[in-house]
C-alpha cells in the first residue's frame, strides 16, 4: 500500500474514483452532492493505492487561519477493517500540521463518531448537520 499526497490530476483521480464506487454507488448518490463547493483545486487530497489501484482517500480544505476540514474519508469495502481509514487520517493530519494548521475539523455520520472517538476526535452533539443524505456530528480535534 502507499499513501499518496495528491498532486496529479491522475492522483486526484484516483480519490474521486474512490467516492464514487465507495459512497456514491452505494447510497445512490448524484455526482452534484457528492462533489460540491469544497472540491476545488486548491483542496488537498490523501488517496492510497493497493499496487496501482486507488483504495482510500479523503481530502482537506482549509476552514479558517488555524484549521482545516477533513472529509469525505472513504475506503472501498473490499478494503475495509485493514487500517486504512486510519492511515487516511493520520497522513492528513500530519499534512494539515506541516500546512501549520492546529486544528481538524470533521463532520461525522452518526453511526462513525466512535471511530473518530478512538483517533482523538471530540464530538459535539449539540452541533448536528442534516444533509441531504446523512446526519453527521460535528467533531474537532486539536493537532
Amino acid at each position: 500500500m502507499e499513501i499518496i499526497r495528491a498532486a496529479t490530476t491522475a492522483e486526484r483521480a484516483g480519490a474521486y474514483y474512490v467516492r464514487i464506487q465507495a459512497m456514491a454507488v452505494k447510497h445512490h448518490i448524484s455526482l452534484y452532492q457528492e462533489f460540491d463547493e469544497h472540491d476545488t483545486p486548491e483542496t488537498r487530497y490523501i488517496v492510497i493505492t493497493d499496487d496501482v489501484l486507488p483504495v482510500a482517500t479523503g481530502r482537506l480544505y482549509p476552514i479558517d487561519d488555524t484549521s482545516m476540514m477533513l472529509g469525505r474519508i472513504v475506503v472501498l469495502p473490499e478494503y475495509r477493517r485493514q487500517g486504512l481509514g486510519s492511515r487516511v487520517i493520520r497522513e492528513a493530519e500530519s499534512w494539515a500540521a506541516q500546512l501549520g494548521f492546529r486544528r481538524i475539523v470533521l463532520e461525522s455520520r452518526e453511526n462513525k463518531v466512535g471511530f473518530y472517538q478512538k483517533l482523538g476526535y471530540v464530538p459535539d452533539f449539540s452541533r448536528v448537520i442534516r444533509g441531504d443524505t446523512f446526519t453527521c456530528i460535528h467533531m474537532e480535534k486539536t493537532l
